[in-house]
């Protein structure tokens, strides 16, 4: 499991935090940080499309329909609590471990 990040089963699902960071290069996971995963995205945060995208980037991740992820506090800030239905926190985990280490 991926040391530092804390991800528990809630009645919503694997809930989580995040920092994002908008206008970068590209959208990807950068490392866990403070408790919290750090992501890019390349989209601005105009008009929602920075958490249009955060959500379809999770959603590939995780491997669930965009629909499954949702943002449950901070749309209109970088730092995110997110939820994603049909995962537990050890799969959340054990794909982010993936992710973060090859």
């Amino acid at each position: 499991m991926t040391s530092g990040f804390p991800v528990r089963d809630t009645a919503q699902g694997a809930v989580f935090e995040a920092r994002v960071h908008p206008r970068a290069k590209r959208t990807e996971v950068l490392r866990v940080l403070d408790g919290r995963l750090k992501i890019a995205l390349a989209s601005p945060p105009v008009d929602g499309r920075a958490n249009q995208e955060l959500v379809r980037f999770l959603a590939e991740m995780f491997g669930v329909p965009r629909s499954s992820v949702c943002i449950l506090a901070g749309e209109q800030g970088r730092n995110k609590r997110i939820a994603v239905a049909q995962r537990t926190a050890a799969q959340i985990a054990e794909a982010l471990d993936r992710v973060l280490n090859g």
